[in-house]
């Protein structure tokens, strides 16, 4: 029997235009029969999928980690398996489940039909597959436009983070760690990850997996903003335990408190500021994932 799918795709995400008719091909070929609904507003998603929950069996998104997390409400109130078509500029969740950035290869993966139970974080009541962060990256995601991330990608992000560092303030946080450990900080950045990869692939920790039933807060200051760039290679590696200027823990549930309220990003988009309070939700979400994963 053929599978019966919702295929969300994002025309805004970088490769959405061009993969709605070879996605519905593949998926066709490979034996899934998928209903198509266009997105036009990610917010949007999770009433589709709930309106459409009992006519299929799975739900496949095309899109970017914001359009993903878009969905989630939806796709945690009808339990529906989720297979994604990573369409985005980052696409950091697909990374985490080593999903092929080809979207035959991508929909293979679907039909496959090897699940896997992964985390999520939830600040404030907003849940999230991958990071939040307060300071440059909320800057950042403010700054960057649909257009400019459909248009030039990764670089879009890395020509407005120039323009953001030089100019970013230090704030003071105080950070407490599953109610037991409390650290007072300057910092110009918070992360907070739930999976293993954010930002443009950097690793949030060497051992980190998005179904441990942790976060891992990373947190950084610097008094110019050139004192970042010898951090970045240990950013690739997920080394920032061992470095100066920079705080690592890890705990089930974080809270971010600071004198004033700062915006918060949750997977590429403001949801949220301070006082912030995360947890992470083991095994609430069902995804497609290669079969040797």
């Amino acid at each position: 029997m053929k599978q019966r799918a919702i295929l969300l795709i994002n025309p805004r995400a970088r490769k959405g235009k061009k993969a709605l008719a070879k996605a519905r091909e593949y998926l066709h070929d490979l034996g899934i029969v998928a209903k198509e609904e266009i997105i036009l507003n990610p917010q949007e998603l999770s009433s589709i999928i709930e309106r459409y929950h009992q006519q299929c069996d799975l739900v496949i998104i095309g899109g970017g980690d914001g359009t993903l997390s878009s969905a989630l409400p939806g796709l945690l109130s009808t339990g529906l398996p989720l297979g994604i078509l990573p369409l985005g500029t980052a696409n950091n969740l697909a990374r985490t489940l080593a999903i092929p950035q080809s979207l035959f290869a991508a929909c293979k993966v679907i039909a496959d039909g090897t699940t896997r139970k992964i985390d999520l974080g939830l600040v404030n009541g907003h849940y999230f597959l991958n990071v939040a962060g307060i300071g440059l990256s909320a800057q950042i995601n403010h700054r960057v436009t649909s257009a400019a991330k459909r248009r030039w990608g990764l670089i879009a992000y890395a020509a407005t983070a120039l323009e953001v560092v030089r100019q970013a303030p230090v704030f003071s946080a105080e950070i407490t760690q599953s109610q037991t450990e409390t650290i007072q900080v300057q910092a110009a950045q918070l992360t907070v990850c739930n999976g293993r990869y954010y930002g443009s692939g950097l690793i949030i920790a060497d051992d980190a997996a998005i179904d441990d039933a942790r976060l891992d807060l990373y947190g950084f200051s610097f008094r110019h903003w050139w004192e970042i760039i010898p951090q970045l290679p240990s950013m690739m590696r997920g080394k920032h335990k061992i470095m100066p200027n920079v705080f690592w823990l890890q705990g089930q549930e974080i809270t971010i408190k600071t004198s004033i309220p700062y915006p918060l990003d949750a997977d590429g988009e403001i949801v949220t500021s301070t006082p912030a309070k995360f947890q992470v939700v083991p095994k609430a979400l069902c995804v497609f994932v290669p079969t040797n994963k």
